[in-house]
């Protein structure tokens, strides 16, 4: 496009996926956390993405690298879902969902996945969150997560936990949104 063609796109977007990461950045540096934009588009399928995020959280943790807690590492992009089994869910609670087992409890991390637009796939939810609980909760009520991983029913998983997030429509899409914090351990 032309130089004007593009000034005046620029001018209508008002929010785009980098901006989001940003915007959250600067929040969660106003209350005193360190942060990391690991990407704005990042991609692949979504329980591998997981188990990435996971061995990083475990680097930062383990040896300050490549920053130290108390942080937030932020993430967007469009993860996919492989379809193998019927189950219900979306790319943010498999990524959540996978992240979660990678993490196996790991102390002082949270995690949030949700999709911009307020819907995760075809269910009502944008995404869910995890704590470092939530294998624990899983396992307290009988369920194996690694079972729902396997059947692609990971938001059943997080039905099952009450930790869904339900916003409804948002009216926007800068594609998913991750945010994991790292409390100092």
């Amino acid at each position: 496009p032309t130089d004007e063609r593009l000034k005046t796109v620029q001018n209508i977007l008002i929010a785009t996926p980098q901006l989001s990461l940003e915007a959250a950045a600067n929040l969660a540096e106003s209350y005193g956390y360190g942060t990391l934009i690991l990407g704005d588009s990042l991609q692949g399928e979504a329980k591998e993405v997981g188990i990435v995020h996971a061995g990083i959280v475990q680097q930062i943790v383990r040896h300050q690298q490549p920053i130290s807690p108390p942080c937030v590492l932020f993430s967007g992009g469009e993860t996919t879902v492989t379809l193998t089994k019927g189950g219900k869910g979306g790319r943010n609670t498999e990524f959540l969902l996978s992240l979660a087992i990678a993490l196996d409890g790991f102390p002082g991390v949270y995690a949030i996945a949700c999709d911009t637009d307020g819907i995760d796939g075809s269910e009502d939810n944008a995404g869910a969150i995890i704590t470092p609980s939530t294998l624990e909760r899983a396992r307290e009520l009988g369920l194996n997560p690694q079972q729902y991983l396997s059947n692609h029913d990971s938001y059943t998983f997080f039905a099952l936990l009450d930790s869904l997030v339900i916003t409804g429509p948002t009216l926007t899409n800068v594609n998913d949104f991750r945010a994991i914090v790292i409390t100092n351990t």
